[in-house]
C-alpha cells in the first residue's frame, strides 16, 4: 500500500483501508508528535471496526459522520475515519442545498472527488437524504414553483382635473392648498413648504404597480418630494427630490407600488420653501399583478421535473458507488390527524416536497425516481437500500405515526428497506435522570426491534452522548475528568451492546458516530490535545462493546 505525506500529515492514496491508526501513521520518516496511536493507555488497541465479529453480525457496519471538505483535506479526520470505520456519511454537505444553486446549476465537483477517492481506497459511503424538508435547494425550488408571469391590460383609475374646480376639497397634510387662476385657467396651487395629496381615494391593489401622471409648473426652479401611498419616490435630484424647472408646464410620471400594509390610495407632493407649485391635472391607473399561481397540475409537473433532474444528476455522479441512502428525512410533523397519528410536516411559506407530491405518494414517487436513476447509471438494483430517517422514535406516538406512514408508503409501492433512527442521547450524573435516560433508550430499541420484525433494517445515527452533571449542566470536554470520561464511555458501551442484543443480527444495518473527536462536548473517540488526536476511554468502550465483551 502506497502512502504519502501532505502538509505534514498522511494521505492514503491507493490500496485497501489501513488496519489501525498505528499502521496508518507509520511511513518512512513520518511520525506525529506525539503520535496519537501510541499514547497510553490505549496504544495496543486495533482499529475499532476490526472488533466486529462479521460472521455473527453480517450486516452490522460502523459509520462515521464527516463534512466533505474536511474529508477531502485527507488529514487527521480522514485518517481516523477510513482506518476505524466501515462507511462514511456526509450529511447536509451531499444534499441538494449544498449542490444546486438558485438557477438549478448543480456543482458535484467535491462529491466527485470524494467518491473517486473513497472508491480508490476501497471504502463505502452512506448516502445523504435524497429529499427532505431542510437542506434542500430552496432557491431553485422556490423559483420553479413561483407564480407564472402573464400579460395583463392597463386599468384606468381615477382622474382629477383642477381646471374645472373652484375650491380644493382634498387632503392638506401640511401648509395650504387652494384653487387659483393661473395661466388663464384654474389650477391647484400648493404653497411653499406644504404637503398635499393631489390625487386620492382610489382603491389599492397591494401587488399592482401604479402609474400616476400629473402636470406641474412653477415660476422658478423648485424641488419637491413625492410619496405614493406610503412609498417615497426617488426623483433623481439631491435627497431624492424632484426638480421642476421654472417657466413651463411639465408632465411628470411616477410608477410605484404602495408601501406594505398601506390601505389608502394617494399621491402627495411636499414643496420646498420659496416657490409654490401649480398642478393642472392628475390621473392614476395601474397594471394588475402580472403573475398567477401555478395550477396544481403545473406545480406537480414542475416538481416532478425537479425531482428527476436532481436524482439524475446525483446518480450520474454516483455511478452506483453509494448503495445505501436515506430516502427522505424527518418527514413527521407534530399536528395530529383524525386517527390520532402525526401528519407529515407541511408549510405555507416554504417548499416541501410532500405538499406537491402528496403525503401518501411522497416516498413512493421519490423511491421510484431515485431507483430508476440509480439503475440508469450502472447501479445494481439488488444492492440498493433506502432508509427513512427520523428522530424521536423513543416516543410511542412518534414511533406509531412513522409505522403508519411506512405502511401506507409500502402499500403504494415505495422501496423502504430500513429505518435510520437519529439519536439524541445524554448521560446524567443524577441517578434518577440517568435511569430515565436508559428507559428512553430501551423504549427506542424495543420500538425499533418491533419494526425489524416486519423485515426492516435498523440503523442508528448521530451517535453522540452529551455529559451532564447532577445539576443538569453540561460538562465540557476541557473540564471532564478521567472518572467522568469513563462513566460516559461505559454508557456508550451500554448503548452499543443494547443495540446488538435487541435488534436481530440480520436486521442490524449499523451505528454511525456523529463526531469522531471531541467538540466543546466530550463526544469523541479521540480527544484533541495540542492539535493531536488522542484515544479516549470511549475508543476502548467501542472496541469492547463491538467484540461482545
Amino acid at each position: 500500500m502506497k502512502k504519502i505525506i501532505r502538509n505534514g500529515l498522511l494521505m492514503l492514496v491507493a490500496g485497501v483501508l489501513a488496519v489501525s491508526c498505528a499502521d496508518y501513521n507509520v511511513t518512512d520518516n513520518f511520525k506525529a508528535d506525539p503520535d496519537p496511536s501510541f499514547v497510553q493507555p490505549y496504544k495496543d488497541l486495533d482499529a475499532v471496526k476490526s472488533y466486529i465479529n462479521r460472521e455473527q453480525y453480517p450486516n452490522l457496519t460502523l459509520g462515521a459522520m464527516l463534512n466533505v471538505s474536511e474529508f477531502n483535506k485527507q488529514e487527521l479526520a480522514h485518517a481516523a475515519a477510513v482506518t476505524n470505520f466501515d462507511d462514511l456519511a456526509f450529511g447536509a454537505s451531499l444534499m441538494s442545498g449544498a449542490i444546486v444553486n438558485a438557477k438549478g446549476v448543480m456543482n458535484f465537483l467535491d462529491m466527485k472527488d470524494l467518491l473517486d477517492h473513497v472508491e480508490e481506497i476501497g471504502g463505502e459511503v452512506f448516502g445523504s437524504p435524497i429529499v427532505a424538508n431542510a437542506n434542500q435547494a430552496d432557491g431553485w425550488l422556490s423559483t420553479l414553483t413561483a407564480p407564472i408571469e402573464i400579460i395583463v391590460d392597463y386599468v384606468e383609475g381615477k382622474t382629477v382635473d383642477y381646471t374645472t374646480m373652484t375650491t380644493f376639497e382634498g387632503t392638506v397634510e401640511k401648509g395650504t392648498a387652494t384653487i387659483e387662476k393661473y395661466d388663464d385657467a384654474n389650477a391647484l396651487k400648493i404653497s411653499s413648504a406644504s404637503r398635499v395629496r393631489i390625487i386620492e381615494g382610489f382603491e389599492l391593489d397591494s401587488l399592482a404597480t401604479y402609474t400616476t401622471t400629473f402636470w406641474a409648473k412653477a415660476d422658478k426652479d423648485v424641488n419637491f418630494s413625492v410619496v405614493f401611498s406610503g412609498t417615497q419616490i426617488d426623483g433623481g435630484s439631491a435627497g431624492g427630490k424632484f426638480l421642476l424647472a421654472g417657466g413651463n408646464w411639465k408632465k411628470i410620471v411616477v410608477e410605484s407600488q404602495s408601501a406594505p400594509g398601506e390601505t389608502e390610495g394617494y399621491l402627495s407632493i411636499e414643496t420646498a420653501r420659496g416657490t409654490p407649485v401649480y398642478i393642472q391635472k392628475a390621473q392614476v391607473g395601474y397594471y394588475p399583478d402580472n403573475h398567477r399561481p401555478q395550477t396544481a397540475q403545473e406545480k406537480t409537473d414542475t416538481i416532478n421535473y425537479a425531482l428527476h433532474a436532481w436524482c439524475d444528476g446525483l446518480m450520474k455522479i454516483n455511478e452506483g458507488r453509494i448503495k445505501k441512502f436515506d430516502l427522505i428525512d424527518e418527514a413527521l410533523g407534530t399536528d395530529e390527524m383524525d386517527n390520532g397519528m402525526y401528519d407529515l410536516k407541511h408549510s405555507t411559506d416554504k417548499f416541501f416536497w410532500q405538499d406537491v407530491l402528496g403525503s401518501e405518494n411522497y416516498a413512493p414517487i421519490v423511491s421510484k425516481v431515485a431507483s430508476e436513476a440509480y439503475q440508469k447509471y450502472g447501479g445494481d438494483p439488488e444492492a440498493l437500500r433506502f432508509f427513512i430517517g427520523e428522530s424521536g422514535l423513543e416516543n410511542e406516538k412518534q414511533f406509531e405515526s412513522l409505522k403508519y406512514w411506512i405502511n401506507i408508503w409500502d402499500v403504494k409501492g415505495a422501496k423502504i428497506d430500513g429505518i435510520n433512527a437519529k439519536l439524541n442521547l445524554t448521560y446524567s450524573e443524577d441517578p434518577e435522570t440517568q435511569e430515565a435516560n436508559k428507559v428512553s433508550l430501551d423504549n427506542l430499541l424495543t420500538n425499533l426491534a418491533n419494526l425489524a420484525s416486519t423485515g426492516k433494517l435498523i440503523r442508528l445515527s448521530n451517535f453522540d452522548i452529551i455529559y451532564k452533571n447532577a445539576a443538569g449542566a453540561k460538562v465540557l470536554a476541557k473540564d471532564i475528568t478521567d472518572a467522568q470520561r469513563q462513566k460516559l464511555a461505559d454508557y456508550y458501551g451500554y448503548v452499543i451492546k443494547s443495540y446488538m442484543s435487541k435488534i436481530p443480527n440480520d436486521k442490524q444495518a449499523g451505528i454511525c458516530k456523529g463526531n469522531l473527536a471531541d467538540t466543546n462536548d466530550p463526544v469523541g473517540l479521540w480527544a484533541i490535545e495540542n492539535k493531536d488526536w488522542v484515544r479516549t476511554a470511549t475508543y476502548k468502550a467501542f472496541c469492547e462493546a463491538l467484540s461482545g465483551q
